[in-house]
């Protein structure tokens, strides 16, 4: 396993963490435009130019904070996409559906990151940075479907159980959106949400990792290096 300097590292994380939150919020406006609401495509967000997704806090601020730290962990977020649920067929089923096309898109894309890995491994030597970058595609992608799939609104996973709840019960269910970016800052502080998810994340690895022709033992090792441990 190469040493690499905090730059190195930087410049592997650049690439994937931008296409994880950029890609994952395009995905949001483009189901929504297939089901009725051209709102993100009028504003000029269904576009991979990242710079019409960032936001300077969550996509810059908080990655390169944790990077810096060697927090062992990353985390970033996007400008949300706006949608409008009133141009939507069926708004209840339809905002369910916008809501797991993130989380959908990010299984995609750790899935291409695991073939790019295959492909630097049977290049040699030569496609190392092709290993390492695919490596940190993979896990990024990974948290971020997991962690957005946590049925807590705001996050991907309350809007898709809003969708799924009936009427009353969904209205109820709704009313936390205002808290969760609180509630969920405090399951952070606890450490509860890395009970709550680091097993759901392992087990989406065990899935995903053998595509990339890495064993878990060697994943492990280059990912540890990526994140300064």
């Amino acid at each position: 396993m190469l040493e690499l300097s905090l730059v190195q590292k930087i410049s592997i994380w650049v690439m994937p963490v931008v296409l994880a939150i950029t890609v994952h919020e395009v995905s949001h406006g483009w189901i929504a435009r297939k089901l009725g609401d051209n709102t993100a495509f009028m504003l000029g967000r269904l576009t991979l130019n990242p710079f019409k997704h960032i936001d300077p806090v969550g996509t810059i601020l908080i990655p390169g904070m944790l990077l810096l730290l060697q927090a062992g962990f990353l985390f970033g977020y996007a400008k949300p996409v706006p949608i409008n649920w009133r141009n939507l067929h069926k708004p209840k089923r339809d905002m369910a559906l916008v809501a797991a096309a993130g989380p959908g898109a990010n299984l995609l894309m750790a899935i291409a990151w695991a073939l790019l890995v295959r492909m630097g491994l049977l290049l040699g030597e030569s496609g190392i940075a092709l290993v390492y970058m695919g490596v940190a595609g993979i896990t990024i992608n990974i948290i971020l479907m997991v962690l957005n799939l946590l049925p807590l609104p705001p996050l991907d996973g309350g809007r898709v159980m809003t969708g799924l709840l009936p009427g009353p019960w969904a209205y109820q269910f709704s009313r936390i959106e205002p808290y969760g970016f609180f509630i969920l800052i405090g399951l952070l502080v606890t450490g509860i949400l890395g009970m709550v998810l680091w097993p759901v994340i392992s087990v989406v690895m065990s899935m995903v990792v053998p595509v990339s022709g890495l064993s878990a033992q060697k994943f492990q090792l280059l990912l540890l290096g990526l994140m300064g441990r």
